[in-house]
């Protein structure tokens, strides 16, 4: 499975942007996929996740009620719809899938395949 992450740019406060990852092999229908973001001299950190089917979904507690994870599987995309952004969501997005979760969803080391990350940047 190959991923790109797209949609980044520059917004300003209380702007949206929706980022995209497109996939491709056959089988990412049969994947989880994952949001994360790191700020620059910050760890990496969960987003967003959802599951195969589509039918489950989580976020982090700061994003909670802000982001939309959804997927469309014969698009071989996941989308992440970002509202409200302020600047502390500034960050270099990547989206992850993994096919089966080993660990809680929000534990990045066991993704297996990752996008090559897309730029946000909130302004005040």
């Amino acid at each position: 499975v190959q991923l790109q992450a797209f949609g980044g740019g520059l917004v300003q406060t209380g702007g949206s942007l929706r980022l995209s990852c497109a996939a491709s092999g056959r089988t990412f229908k049969d994947y989880n996929v994952g949001w994360f973001r790191q700020a620059p001299g910050k760890e990496r950190e969960f987003v967003a996740a959802i599951s195969w089917s589509g039918e489950s979904t989580f976020y982090a507690d700061s994003v909670k009620g802000r982001f939309t994870i959804s997927r469309d599987n014969a698009k071989n995309t996941v989308y992440l719809q970002m509202n409200s952004l302020n600047p502390e969501d500034t960050a270099g997005y990547y989206c992850a899938a993994v096919r089966y979760y080993s660990h809680n969803y929000a534990y990045s080391g066991q993704y297996e395949y990752w996008g090559q990350g897309t730029l946000v940047t909130v302004s005040s």
